[in-house]
């Protein structure tokens, strides 16, 4: 076997440096993966919100259950309890719908919120009503944990 010559030095020098280099920049995007993935956002819990009804503010109470990038859960309303349905997360986003049933008709309430610490800031979207046309969009922000007391109707 022929001792190297300083050509070929040079070139498994060089060949190292790349490996080397390329075994950093694997375990620097490992740590990156893994640091997202532990800063995800945390929906899990119960969160309470006051909403604008037809008759006044509302307290909802939603309380998630996070699978991965799935949702489940219910909504508690002052109707009871309704179960949440096609539920997802995507990074700090949530979104939902809750069916709802009155008098034989069904419509369908869509939530699509954004977190941030203990603050979840909602939009929800209705579809068409009974007479056809769908309500406005609303906005509100829900808190981590229980809801205070609505407001008297005036």
């Amino acid at each position: 076997m022929a001792a190297p010559t300083g050509g070929s030095m040079v070139v498994e020098a060089r060949e190292e440096a790349i490996r080397m280099m390329r075994n950093f920049l694997l375990a620097v995007a490992f740590l990156a993966l893994g640091s997202v993935a532990a800063l995800a956002a945390d929906f899990n819990g119960k969160w309470s919100g006051t909403v604008q009804g037809m008759r006044g503010p509302q307290n909802l109470t939603f309380n998630f259950k996070v699978d991965g990038a799935t949702v489940t859960g219910t909504i508690t309303t002052p109707r009871g309890d309704i179960d949440v349905s096609n539920g997802k997360i995507d990074g700090n986003t949530i979104s939902f719908d809750q069916v709802m049933n009155f008098n034989g008709n069904s419509f369908t309430i869509s939530y699509k919120g954004t977190i941030d610490g203990d603050t979840i800031k909602f939009t929800r979207s209705f579809s068409a009503g009974p007479d056809g046309q769908p309500r406005p969009p609303q906005e509100f922000t829900a808190k981590r944990g229980d809801a205070a007391p609505a407001p008297a109707p005036q």
